[in-house]
């Protein structure tokens, strides 16, 4: 295994601080932002609000007090700010803002005798997105969040939204619409890509240090969609029942771990109805929940077009309307200054609506160091290359690997790749969080747009081709075919000494998956090659779980998930053993829908936007994913936590012990192969009255040279032990014998032991 420049270049990165990618200029100010300069050059006695040896809270209750109301009020409303041209059917009511920057999500105006700056925000879910038009902004692109998540990594989930963080801050954006982390209980949803699995605690962890690393960038972070936005059909008007112990239990709670380990700025509260109210006007979700019981001092910001009141909304918890105008009326302008005028709202309230939105900026560091939109040529793209490169290549999960087909033999003289583009690209997710890459044409596409229906599209590639790598990177002569005719593809497979099929799903906001198999005849082509050719690999771009009828025919497989616009680089490197895989998968891939707690998709795509669909999470509460397979013993095509590597580990050793209100593990894992790898260590634990048999309870990722060994110590957070006590309102820990599992994925159990614990209770927020 060999370590390349870019690689050493990320080990920098992750040895010093994230905001070594190229940090934002300190005390530049913007043309867009009047009266900025002056809150840097003014004393600190006429502007005391700006000494940044304050508390946040403090400075934000020095400005309040010299705030008016209609200033408060203002800066609860927001605009889009993107040009609808190209839209079939344009916004009503739309008008481009002033300051607005083009084809970006919007614009929140700032009060420039106080210097408070505008918020310029940006769809940003792997990067500075764009809306779609002739000349979108060009940026970098993460992987996929599911791809992120794969990686089980957290430094590297950190450096990536540093990365992203850096490059909004350079594109002059201040509040970055990044932090997805919806639970994986759907595998159609259609934005599943964006998200980080199906285990909370995982989800949360990645989430959080996402969030955490754009907002090193003076950067408020958006964690969203809050709560139980499952899938995209339906998506405005779903209404998802669950009990409280089980959404405590499962998609809260990865929000919650979230909140903790990333601190955003911001929440943006979804579109869908929860237990009969709007998310973004559901007084549990935002005042009981994430307000008192977590403590969050920031705001929520609605999602494009997620309002439906003015009074209600505003006294459920909601503090910023975003996207003027997606929704049916302006309801924090004119409405919400009357609303407080009549005493519906009170002044009070209104007075922490922008509390909390200036906490937000003023807890980054946005305050003090403004957004310059002339930064773009200061992107450090090489630097940033690397960074989502390591992160595609930690998250490629190789699933299958008959007799060593890969890496591919330095003996092979001719590889044959087939289908998805890749002689010239990889593939993207579609909707709001489409980046353009800054390699691209000026309109953004290297391949003709082939989901001509608008929206989510256009269906994207980014510029990173896997022929072009792997023919860099071996002796081999490698071919392209598109696969559109099946015979030629077989006859020439026969031909080849490897075969490299590219399967492809793209998935996007708006659109769920019709089902689980590869569209457009895939599974028929990658069958006839396969029979064609036993040395056969298939690399997957996919947004979540498929089915592969194929998989007894093929000899390796690949989950590259959606790599990023380094991704044809990553494949190529994972393929050649270049970089040895370490990606283990954060969803379970069902062998079936069958298998699933809906078989059948929940409500209806012909409803209208006056409709109320019914959904129940209430089926599987809060055994979402492996915890649902364990229930119910099916058996998955491949399990929650599962991947190979080019080398083989041993986990031993494992010992526990409570500590604190949680339990304490500890074992050693040793690269027992060949060649160096990372492995991860899954810790589950088990006990009674929960919703399924085990929960992951910690997880470490460990490189390790060949023959090398390592003890690893990890703690299990006390609310993995736990149930919810809806009647208290805190976490309970009933007391007995617990199994904790060393594993190396939800089926594969290496070695357990058990563990007494004393009954325990834990507050509101599980300490």
């Amino acid at each position: 295994m060999t370590v390349s420049h870019s690689r050493r270049v990320l080990v920098r990165l992750l040895a010093g601080s994230v905001l070594a990618l190229s940090a934002p200029i300190a005390a530049q100010t913007t043309n867009n932002a009047p009266g900025a300069a002056a809150a840097r050059t003014e004393a600190p006695k006429a502007r005391p609000w700006m000494n940044t040896a304050l508390s946040a809270d403090a400075r934000v209750d020095l400005l309040l007090k010299e705030m008016t109301l209609d200033e408060k009020l203002q800066l609860t409303f927001g605009y889009f700010a993107t040009t609808a041209d190209w839209q079939k059917t344009p916004i009503k009511n739309f008008v481009y803002p002033k300051d607005g920057l083009p084809a970006s999500a919007g614009i929140v105006p700032g009060i420039p005798r106080l210097g408070i700056p505008n918020q310029w925000q940006t769809d940003a879910g792997v990067g500075v997105a764009s809306q779609r038009g002739p000349t979108p902004r060009l940026r970098t692109s993460l992987p996929s969040g599911i791809a992120t998540a794969s990686t089980w990594n957290p430094d590297l989930a950190q450096a990536g939204g540093a990365m992203i963080g850096n490059e909004a801050f350079l594109s002059g954006f201040n509040v970055q619409l990044a932090g997805g982390m919806n639970l994986t209980r759907e595998p159609r949803n259609g934005r599943n890509f964006e998200y980080g699995g199906e285990d909370p605690f995982l989800a949360g962890i990645i989430t959080g240090h996402e969030i955490k690393g754009i907002q090193s960038q003076h950067v408020v972070s958006t964690m969203k969609h809050y709560a139980f936005n499952g899938q995209e059909t339906n998506r405005f008007t779903m209404d998802h029942r669950i009990g409280e112990q089980a959404a405590r239990q499962s998609d809260l709670l990865a929000f919650e771990i979230a909140n903790e380990v990333g601190q955003p700025g911001s929440v943006m509260c979804s579109y869908n109805r929860v237990n009969g109210h709007y998310a973004c006007e559901n007084d549990w979700l935002l005042n009981t929940v994430l307000k008192r019981d977590w403590g969050f001092k920031g705001y929520v910001m609605s999602d494009w077009g997620a309002v439906h009141s003015t009074s209600e909304a505003a006294n459920a918890g909601l503090d910023q309307q975003s996207g003027w105008a997606f929704d049916r009326a302006p309801y924090f302008a004119d409405a919400l200054r009357e609303a407080v005028n009549n005493g519906h709202v009170t002044e009070a309230r209104a007075t922490d609506m922008a509390r909390r939105i200036l906490w937000g900026m003023v807890s980054v560091g946005a305050f003090d160091t403004v957004v310059n939109g002339d930064q773009v040529t200061k992107i450090d793209y090489a630097a940033h290359a690397a960074v989502t490169r390591a992160d595609a290549e930690e998250g490629i999960v190789l699933l299958k690997n008959t007799a060593g087909l890969l890496p591919i033999a330095k003996s092979a003289k001719s590889i044959l790749l087939i289908g998805a583009h890749a002689d010239v690209g990889v593939l993207s997710g579609g909707g709001s969080s489409q980046v353009y890459s800054h390699n691209a044409p000026t309109n953004g596409l290297i391949v003709a747009d082939e989901f001509p229906s608008g929206f989510p599209g256009p269906k994207t590639y980014h510029a990173s081709s896997p022929m072009k790598a792997l023919q860099a990177a071996t002796g081999a002569t490698v071919t392209y075919l598109d696969g559109k005719d099946v015979k030629a593809a077989a006859a020439a497979a026969r031909k080849a000494d490897v075969v490299v099929v590219f399967g492809e799903q793209w998935t996007g906001e708006s659109i769920d998956a019709p089902d689980l198999n590869l569209p457009d005849g895939q599974n028929a082509l990658i069958d006839a090659v396969a029979r064609a050719n036993a040395k056969t690999v298939v690399v997957l771009e996919t947004g979540g779980p498929v089915v592969m009828p194929w998989l007894g025919k093929v000899g390796a497989v690949l989950e590259a998930w959606y790599p990023g616009t380094a991704g044809g680089e990553a494949i190529a490197r994972v393929l050649t053993g270049e970089v040895n895989p370490s990606g283990h998968l954060p969803a379970t891939f069902p062998a079936s829908l069958a298998q699933t707690p809906r078989p059948v998709l929940e409500g209806d795509p012909k409803l209208d936007r006056d409709a109320h669909p019914m959904g129940n999470y209430d089926i599987e509460g809060a055994a979402v994913g492996y915890k649902w397979f364990d229930k119910t013993g099916a058996k998955p095509l491949f399990p929650f936590g599962y991947g190979l590597s080019y080398t083989n580990f041993a986990m031993s050793g494992l010992t526990a012990a409570p500590e604190g209100k949680g339990i304490k593990a500890g074992f050693s894992v040793k690269n027992t192969g060949t060649v160096q790898g990372k492995a991860v260590a899954q810790v589950y634990v088990s006990g009674a009255g929960w919703e399924a048999p085990k929960r992951l309870g910690a997880f470490s990722k460990v490189d390790l040279a060949p023959g090398s060994d390592r003890s690893v110590s990890v703690t299990i957070d006390p609310r993995l032990l736990a149930t919810f006590d809806t009647t208290t309102g805190g976490w309970k820990i009933a007391g007995g014998d617990y199994k904790v599992m060393l594993a190396t994925s939800a089926t594969d159990i290496v070695q357990t032991v058990t563990v007494r614990v004393a009954a325990q209770t834990l507050d509101r927020s599980g300490k």
